[in-house]
């Protein structure tokens, strides 16, 4: 085993400057470019350099879902107007939050409906504004409301169980997160930077909360999005640069991951709030040009003039004087699977004829595959370790709720 010396970068990097690297292969300049580098570093924390784009493994969907909801003439029930949030339950029942109804809607398999929870209010288990669903074992329901942020928690069967409220008081919702098996919810909250005037990029504070909403912590803090004036007098709108990069977090059953979007990389912690792992890979090219800050204004403006006549923020957003990041974004987000597989959404330069197929890491880091659904207006709602459960909008506006089987490499259908 040859060893050779690493050393992590990064808001992290003071637990890793010490590094110990462990290569697996026969050299370090010549290692096979589909062979992770696993590097340990002096507080045990796993950090694997890998190049995804060296393999062919795919994952794939199934071209008819398991699962499908929402164009059922009989059943209003089965109308949804925005759906924010869509989990599977251990009986193989889904669970849905709707936005406009401010209730969590629970169908069977067979998509039948079954119960409804909550409601416009603010009594015990009411919605100011509901935001985001999780699952908890035991089948326990965390749902987001907002303002103030806070979770109002119910059992499966319909019954309301408590509010847990943020302590300190979180007056608006956060800004990502999610909640662990445990109950501890990890929520984020930005910090302005000062002054804005395009130097330096606001602070998102990542942050664990206990199952009474006490805070536990500061877990990690990230730049934010960076924000200024184009001061054309009367234009006095924040704005972010063409292509800024924008941090990602995410949080599901004994897993946190966290990435700053402009990197190539992404830290896992468990649910002991200990960072495990970091995951690195190679992101070709990335600079941002002067065509591709025209180019995205052209399409910025085309996208204005459609609605009518171009409004005083578009002009702002129009303007010369906005800048641009130096590189593109690596990451647009990032999700924890159910079963620990992260999740990552590779970010869509500009041109490209398509979405870049999603990259799936195993709990220890290793590659396992790249996934393109193929489904037009799918966005996925729950990873599980067999399926992906999301929602289909069509041309007009209409949401369903579909999950398919999720196909892994060397699996085979049933």
């Amino acid at each position: 085993m040859i060893r050779c010396t690493g050393i992590a970068s990064g808001t992290w990097s003071a637990a890793v400057s010490a590094a110990v690297t462990l290569i697996l292969g026969t050299g370090c300049d010549d290692q096979p470019a589909t062979d992770p580098r696993i590097e340990i570093d002096s507080a045990g924390v796993r950090v694997v350099t890998i190049d995804p784009f060296a393999s062919d493994a795919a994952c794939s969907v199934s071209e008819e879902p398991t699962f499908y909801i929402g164009d059922s003439e009989e059943s209003d029930e089965q109308w949804f107007t925005r759906v924010l949030g869509a989990v599977r339950l251990s009986d193989g029942s889904v669970a849905v939050a709707d936005d406009y109804t401010m209730q969590v809607r629970i169908f069977d398999k067979s998509g039948a409906y079954i119960r409804s929870m909550g409601r416009e209010g603010e009594g015990p288990g009411e919605f100011k504004r509901l935001w985001y669903l999780w699952r908890l074992p035991g089948d326990t329901l965390w749902v987001g409301d907002y303002r103030p942020w806070r979770y109002q928690v119910y059992a499966s069967t319909g019954e309301w169980i408590r509010t847990v409220t943020m302590d300190p008081v979180y007056p608006n919702p956060t800004r990502a997160g999610g909640v662990l098996a445990n109950g501890v919810s990890i929520n984020s909250r930005d910090e302005s930077a000062r002054p804005q005037d395009f130097s330096a990029p606001d602070k998102r504070h990542v942050e664990a909360h206990g199952p009474d909403g006490k805070l536990i912590g500061i877990l990690a803090t990230l730049p934010g999005r960076t924000f200024g004036q184009v001061d054309d007098g009367t234009l006095n709108y924040y704005l972010s640069p063409w292509y800024d990069s924008n941090p990602t977090i995410d949080a599901e059953g004994r897993t946190i991951v966290t990435a700053n979007g402009r990197d190539p990389e992404v830290r896992v912690l468990d649910d002991e709030m200990r960072l495990r792992l970091i995951i690195r890979w190679g992101d070709p090219g990335g600079k941002v040009t002067s065509a591709d800050i025209q180019a995205a204004r052209e399409a910025e403006r085309r996208r204005a003039l459609e609605d009518g006549e171009i409004s005083q923020f578009e002009e702002a957003n129009l303007s010369p004087k906005r800048p641009g990041a130096d590189v593109f974004p690596a990451v647009s987000s990032v999700r924890a699977g159910v079963d620990g597989t992260v999740w990552v959404y590779r970010y869509r330069r500009p041109g490209a004829p398509a979405r870049p197929r999603l990259m799936a890491f195993s709990p220890d880091g290793a590659f396992v595959c790249h996934l393109a659904t193929g489904k037009s207006g799918f966005t996925i709602r729950e990873f599980g370790a067999d399926y992906v459960l999301g929602t289909h909008t069509n041309e007009l506006g209409v949401q369903h709720v579909a999950m398919y089987d999720l196909m892994r490499p060397g699996a085979t259908p049933e």
